[in-house]
């Protein structure tokens, strides 16, 4: 079963509800922003700023630090990063109405000196032996070709660069209807092992390859955005309107079932170009 159409995924199909969520603070659309201002909604991965804390920590990413992001979404990681590092992060993002939001978001923090917004697809990334650091939060699930991924991720790295990857993998087997869950509502049609994402990584010519697995804090994190969701939905129904609060609160059981089953699993790739 194949998807055509990554906005099948309800989380990417209306990005412009962020507008709604700022207004709801009395900030309006023209006005200037903070990083920490957006926060709250512009991060799409699981545990937010967190996450991308432990990026700048793990990676070392510093002010000398030239990053990119794959799959960079309407921006919060790379605004945070650079905000916080002071490094540069290219952001690379698929979709153009996420990348017209990024850009605009960015504008607004006073951050275009330092984030650079590009749409388009890595695959068509031209610019090797470029980055000291990759950054990729649950952004790969979405792409089958994970050999030609990885050695694309790779060439675009500089000597000694790292890449620091969130992505889900093949706990166990899934039934029919799991593959048809990541297939229509996450625009997922192939996860690896974690040994056979191990193969892939070093086949691409990786080293030092660390695999951490997340499952357990990811399964709860769902679980709990779930309940939160659910708890104030009429608040959310209220800034956001019926459709948008549907379409996420379909997206979120979707995926905490998938935990709950047990077949789905959570990884944290760090890995090594030497």
């Amino acid at each position: 079963m194949e998807s055509n159409n990554i906005k099948t995924m309800k989380l990417y199909q209306y990005p412009e509800r962020i507008y709604n969520d700022l207004k709801a603070l009395g900030i309006e659309e023209d006005s200037m922003l903070t990083v920490k201002q957006l926060a709250n909604f512009d991060q799409y991965h699981y545990f937010g700023t967190d996450a991308v804390d432990d990026a700048i920590q793990t990676l070392s990413i510093n002010s000398k630090s030239k990053v990119i992001e794959i799959g960079s979404g309407i921006g919060g990681p790379a605004r945070y990063m650079a905000n916080k590092a002071n490094c540069h992060v290219t952001a690379l993002e698929l979709q153009p109405d996420l990348h017209n939001i990024a850009c605009s978001l960015t504008e607004r923090c006073k951050l275009n000196a330092h984030v650079e917004h590009l749409c388009g697809n890595i695959f068509d990334f031209s610019n090797y032996n470029t980055f000291d650091v990759l950054v990729s939060l649950l952004v790969f699930l979405h792409i089958p070709d994970r050999n030609l991924l990885l050695k694309k991720c790779y060439e675009i790295l500089r000597l000694n660069g790292k890449i620091f990857i969130e992505d889900f993998y093949e706990r166990g087997q899934f039934s029919y209807s799991e593959i048809k869950i990541l297939s229509e509502d996450v625009y997922c049609d192939y996860l690896p092992t974690l040994e056979q994402y191990r193969i892939q990584l070093v086949g691409s010519g990786f080293k030092d390859v660390q695999l951490i697995d997340k499952t357990a804090v990811w399964a709860n994190f769902v679980t709990d955005r779930t309940k939160q969701f659910i708890e104030n939905r009429q608040h959310i129904i209220d800034v956001q309107g019926v459709e948008i609060v549907e379409g996420l609160e379909y997206f979120y059981q979707r995926m905490s079932c998938l935990f709950e089953n047990g077949n789905l699993g959570g990884v944290r790739v760090i890995a090594k170009k030497t």
